[in-house]
């Protein structure tokens, strides 16, 4: 899973998906503003077919915890 999210985090961004790490900060890291995030989880809820409420993505700062956030809500 962690391929799939890195593809698309450097496709939203416009970056290398190889710099991308579980520890990687999307704001402090990868520059990305609140809609560059709308964006990204807009992408996951589409990949996963999962429903990211808004009030949640505050706990989701780094890819690690995109992850773990999926993998909760029963994503392989």
């Amino acid at each position: 899973m962690l391929e799939r999210v890195r593809e698309i985090i450097a496709e939203q961004l416009n970056v290398d998906a190889k710099g991308i790490t579980e520890e990687t900060s999307f704001k402090e890291d990868l520059g990305a503003d609140s809609l560059d995030l709308f964006e990204i989880v807009m992408a996951f809820e589409d990949e996963y077919n999962v429903e990211i409420p808004s009030e949640e993505l505050e706990g989701l700062a780094t890819v690690g915890d995109v992850l773990n956030y999926l993998k909760e809500k029963g994503v392989e």
